[in-house]
């Protein structure tokens, strides 16, 4: 899943991603509220964690702007602002969750996981494609019962699949959700990342469930 993280302390900024990044996501960065409403603007972010106080453009008027324009990524207000006054704002701006600093990072992880699921009912936490099961809220995925041992960014892979059972994903769409901007990608490292996540997946003796369509990218599911 792909985030943005805008927080002007460049310091607090770089630590979260790091962490974040390390959990399996992708995240774009902004330090100001200007930027910020850019990024969100031309880009279809999962979660956005935005801190209230910001230059240029403070946050609450980030998030006004983007839920008048229809934006529905999930926001998470993060902000050293406590009172119950300014929680109660932000709600009613249009954030869906508000995580008061300091904070714990395994806690801000928990809300981000949290606020990515929110867009599937409950029964979608664990999705089960033949016998390929994956389980959205602990991370983890079992085929036929075998826990399969996957880097956070093959999980991710393989839930970006499994989330569009059926569809064809282009490869640039697989870029877009795993990799951060700014970085230089080799020709072949969509190409290389499922061939990795198939010699999991597809196990011998199984169905295959990840299939190449030439010249259009992979699709992922039971065929005929």
């Amino acid at each position: 899943m792909r985030l943005l993280l805008v927080e002007d302390s460049l310091r607090l900024r770089a630590a979260i991603a790091a962490g974040v990044r390390k959990a399996g996501f992708v995240v774009d960065e902004a330090g100001d509220g200007e930027e910020a409403l850019q990024r969100a603007e031309s880009v279809a972010y999962a979660v956005v964690v935005l801190d209230l106080m910001l230059p240029k453009l403070d946050g609450l008027s980030v998030l006004r702007s983007l839920r008048a324009a229809g934006n529905e990524a999930r926001i998470l207000v993060l902000s050293a602002r406590d009172s119950i006054a300014d929680r109660v704002r932000g709600i009613d701006v249009g954030a869906d969750d508000y995580l008061v600093k300091p904070f714990a990072f395994d806690e801000l992880l928990a809300r981000i996981r949290n606020l990515c699921r929110r867009p599937f009912p409950a029964p979608c936490r664990r999705l089960v494609v033949a016998d390929l099961e994956v389980d959205l809220e602990a991370r983890v995925a079992r085929r036929a019962g075998v826990l399969l041992k996957l880097s956070p960014r093959e999980f991710t892979t393989l839930e970006f699949f499994a989330l569009r059972q059926g569809r064809v994903v282009s490869r640039a769409q697989l870029e877009a959700q795993l990799f951060d901007d700014g970085v230089e990608l080799k020709s072949n490292v969509v190409d290389a990342m499922i061939c990795r996540l198939r010699s999991k997946v597809d196990l011998p003796g199984r169905r295959t469930l990840i299939h190449t369509r030439r010249g259009a990218g992979y699709a992922f599911g039971i065929e005929a």
